[in-house]
């Protein structure tokens, strides 16, 4: 920032581990010429094709569930399990304000009310205290986010469900391999969500993947992926509620990449781990940066790498440290996402049409809040504390670990410098 040269030559592009193996399963698809297996249909092509139901087995063994419904993206998964579990007009479903848009947007695709509750400061997922005075008699469930790699509470967030009867719908986007108390995350609410978003741990470019212990879960949730109106007569389905199909399904060209990417799981994780160690490591020195809480019992698996920082310790203002990193060639994001109730559709209650649907539909007769200060914790952590660490995974190395502590201290170093230079 003061015209001298960044402790690193450039910013290294995002990229994940391709190789021989995707290169010869997506071969064996294309000589095949049958690129999708799936037809809205009464027969082996309701489930897709063999490549599909391969990642779909594969889930299954590896998470020890009895069911995975593969979808052609997490978001879609989401609006499938949220349907698959009987959300309709005028029903409330409980989840983060602090995540990507589509896990209360899922909701909404059910035309039920998405309620906001707040984060906790430590594990960044739903505060359970939080979870449980937003619960009314038109809740009917919970979507926890096991965010950034670790874990959310998901023990008392489970009791709470099952104390009011409600559903527990785990967004493990950010957290596949993640371990809570000796327990898979994704295994232990009704229904876990996996994607395989290109820039997630394993890929397949867009891809999602739900798994789940309950047969009329999996079936419901294979009717709304693929087309469910015209084929509940032929396969018997007596409560044909929610079976409204849209065509959210996974090709076998994205299931031929996402097979030997799944394999290349733990391996990518140790990958981050070993970095997310290091950096952790790096940064203890500096009193004004706190690394990432990791609960007892749990295993963290760094799709991000969190960072809080203290703007008073650090006597800089959080905007110009991270302009200030960026300028070192260190990828970070300030805040991480803004609060999901305040952008446009939930502070205008604009969804479906101009009429205000489903927030003022005749079948709800709640009083959906989305003000400023509903969640304290999560308008903190975007408006003041957080920091995104995106480079504690390949292709960054252990050296690039020490240079990002070089680069921290260096900006402390001329701190005065760089505030003067902005007139601060």
């Amino acid at each position: 920032m003061l015209g001298g040269e960044p402790v690193r030559d450039r910013f290294y592009k995002h990229t994940t581990k391709i190789g021989e193996e995707e290169k010869q399963l997506v071969l064996e698809v294309l000589e095949s010429e049958v690129l999708s297996g799936f037809a809205a249909s009464n027969d082996q092509r309701f489930d897709g094709g063999k490549m599909v139901r391969e990642v779909e087995r594969l889930f299954c063994e590896y998470f020890g569930t009895k069911y995975a419904v593969s979808f052609n993206s997490a978001t879609t998964a989401l609006h499938a399990a949220v349907a698959a579990c009987g959300i309709g007009p005028g029903d409330e479903v409980i989840t983060s304000p602090f995540t990507m848009t589509a896990t209360p947007s899922s909701i909404l695709h059910a035309n039920g009310i998405p309620v906001f509750a707040d984060i906790e400061e430590s594990t960044y997922g739903l505060d359970p205290g939080s979870t449980a005075e937003k619960i009314t008699y038109r809740t009917k469930g919970i979507i926890a986010v096991n965010l950034f790699g670790h874990p959310a509470r998901l023990d008392e967030l489970k009791s709470l469900a099952a104390k009011n009867e409600l559903f527990l719908i785990e967004d493990n986007s950010q957290s596949p391999g993640a371990r809570f108390k000796g327990r898979h995350t994704g295994t232990i609410g009704n229904i876990g969500i996996f994607s395989l978003n290109y820039h997630k741990i394993f890929q397949c470019g867009e891809g999602g993947v739900a798994i789940t212990d309950s047969e009329e879960l999996a079936l419901k949730m294979r009717l709304i992926r693929n087309h469910g109106e015209v084929v509940v007569e032929a396969m018997k389905v007596n409560d044909i509620s929610n079976t409204l199909g849209w065509n959210y399904r996974m090709t076998e060209l994205q299931a031929a990449v996402a097979i030997p990417q799944f394999k290349k799981m733990e391996s990518l994780i140790k990958y981050r781990v070993n970095l997310a160690e290091k950096l952790t490591h790096v940064l203890k020195k500096f009193d004004f940066l706190s690394t990432p809480h990791i609960e007892d019992n749990c295993d963290h698996v760094y799709y991000l790498y969190p960072i809080s920082f203290n703007e008073e310790k650090a006597g800089i203002p959080r905007k110009i440290f991270c302009e200030a990193i960026r300028a070192e060639n260190f990828p970070v994001i300030e805040g991480y996402i803004k609060p999901i109730y305040l952008e446009p559709l939930y502070q205008r209650k604009i969804a479906y049409g101009k009429q205000g649907c489903p927030f003022n539909c005749h079948y709800y007769n709640g009083l959906a809040q989305y003000g400023q200060g509903m969640c304290a914790v999560a308008e903190r952590m975007w408006e003041k504390k957080l920091i995104i660490a995106n480079f504690a995974k390949y292709p960054y190395s252990d050296k690039d670990m020490e240079l990002f502590g070089a680069a921290v201290e260096r900006i402390m170093n001329y701190k005065q410098e760089i505030l003067n230079s902005l007139n601060v």
